[in-house]
């Protein structure tokens, strides 16, 4: 079943250019469909992966960390608590895409 993942950052002064070269030099993952980084506001993004299954974002997790330690340096705390990142995935339970054509 497809799934996705979604991650949001805060990137600090100064970093932007350096964090959009990671995403557009990273190389795509095993079962990875199709995937977008969102400019959302001032120095906030957020990465937008669809998958083929649940099951092929649990295999690339360690691939997935291994890219966010190559840029954690750039990354502000995004306060509440929550660190550096504000991640959520899960598999898909309504295709909305068959309602836009």
């Amino acid at each position: 079943m497809t799934a996705y993942n979604v991650v949001r950052f805060k990137v600090k002064q100064g970093q932007e250019k350096a964090f959009i070269d990671i995403h557009k030099s990273a190389s795509a993952f095993d079962g990875m469909r199709d995937g977008a980084l969102i400019k959302t506001g001032e120095r906030t993004y957020c990465v937008i992966v669809k998958w083929e299954s649940f099951d092929n974002i649990v295999a690339s997790r360690s691939k997935m960390i291994a890219l966010l330690d190559s840029m954690r340096h750039m990354l502000e705390d995004l306060g509440g608590g929550l660190g550096l990142t504000d991640p959520v995935s899960g598999e898909v339970v309504v295709d909305l895409t068959h309602k836009h054509k």
